[in-house]
């Protein structure tokens, strides 16, 4: 756990000087910027394009601040192209930012030393580091002799994550005779066999079916908190996050809009309730006028009301109505996500 000696403010306001834990991820004004050749259609085009090149500025991170502390497990959420693998990749120093600074576990990523190499590990959904053609147990060795582990050690830790996933019989099966979910869990193996304690995943459950999906799931959440390690997590399913996840951060066109509790998405970025009204009669005909109607099954109603229209929407149903039961609820999460990326799309194209 990285400490300093220096000023920190006290629970009173104080300053003194202690030693102070500081953030294993922290990061000021990262940037990454990608200059994209723009290919124009048509053959002219193309032949224009050989002497006169046109190029078009793509900012895949925008001046992102964050600070991640020991033993956290944070969502990183963003629709595509938002920043989110751009990130973990600089993070991880497999790229280099425009400007701006990041340091992990007291590392500067992008030097790409030994020692941090050492304390960090990088799981791509979409990406093998598993040799295709070989029995996982042989790609193991092979981590084994890059991160120079003591044999035993080595033995005990690969053991003890085989046992966790339940792949011990798989060990012998080359890659490419293993499932999808078979392989991740592989992957994720080969990812902790040096104990890493910074974990970067990027989409570890992207096209696993929903029993794979909660394997992933379980084994994340026993790991961490056995261990304690810090977690950075990229996921299009929110059940993943759900799951796992305390604190969220959606980033969308390279920049921060949130940073939070996932319960705090719908506090701050969902404006409605929906209500479940069970009425004694069938008549439903006049229910409209107190919101949007997402539902009519006669004798029950399903409506989309403002958040602070709530209270007086209820007393004038039940000023009007006689109702046998009745529900109030927050929207899906997933849809309070998809009307906050389609919202930052449209700002986005404005500014364009």
């Amino acid at each position: 756990m990285p400490l300093a000696v220096g000023e920190c403010r006290s629970s009173m306001g104080e300053w003194r000087s202690i030693i102070c834990q500081m953030p294993v991820i922290e990061i000021v004004g990262l940037s990454k910027t990608y200059r994209v050749y723009q290919k124009r259609e048509g053959i002219r085009a193309s032949l224009a394009g050989l002497f006169r090149r046109e190029y078009r500025t793509v900012e895949a991170v925008r001046q992102i601040d964050l600070a991640v502390d020991q033993g956290e497990f944070v969502a990183f959420l963003g629709p595509n192209g938002a920043g989110k693998t751009t990130t973990l990749k600089l993070l991880s120093g497999v790229i280099t930012p425009t400007s701006g600074t990041a340091q992990v576990l007291g590392h500067v990523p992008w030097k790409r030393e030994n020692a941090y190499r050492r304390r960090f590990a990088l799981v791509m959904g979409q990406k093998n580091q598993l040799w295709w053609d070989l029995p996982a147990q042989e790609s193991f060795r092979l981590h084994q002799e890059i991160y120079r582990l003591d044999p035993a050690q080595f033995e005990r830790t690969r053991d003890e994550l085989t046992d966790l996933l339940d792949v011990g019989r798989l060990l012998g099966r080359p890659v490419r005779e293993l499932s999808l979910g078979e392989r991740m869990k592989m992957e994720l193996i080969a990812a902790l066999l040096h104990s890493p304690e910074v974990l970067f995943l990027d989409e570890p459950t992207i096209g696993l079916d929903v029993i794979a999906q909660h394997n992933i799931q379980k084994f994340l959440r026993h790991y961490q908190q056995l261990r304690k390690i810090t977690i950075l997590l990229t996921s299009h399913y929110m059940k993943d996050v759900a799951a796992l996840c305390r604190r969220v951060i959606i980033i969308a066109h390279g920049q921060i809009m949130y940073d939070g509790s996932l319960s705090g998405i719908i506090d701050r970025f969902s404006g409605h309730k929906v209500v479940t009204i069970q009425l004694a009669e069938d008549d439903l005909s006049d229910l409209s006028r107190y919101g949007e109607l997402l539902e009519a099954t006669p004798p029950k109603v399903r409506l989309k009301i403002d958040r602070q229209n709530v209270p007086e929407v209820l007393a004038g149903i039940l000023a009007n109505h006689t109702v046998e039961d009745v529900s109030v609820e927050d929207p899906p999460l997933e849809e309070v996500i998809a009307e906050l990326f389609a919202q930052a799309n449209q700002q986005a194209s404005s500014v364009v």
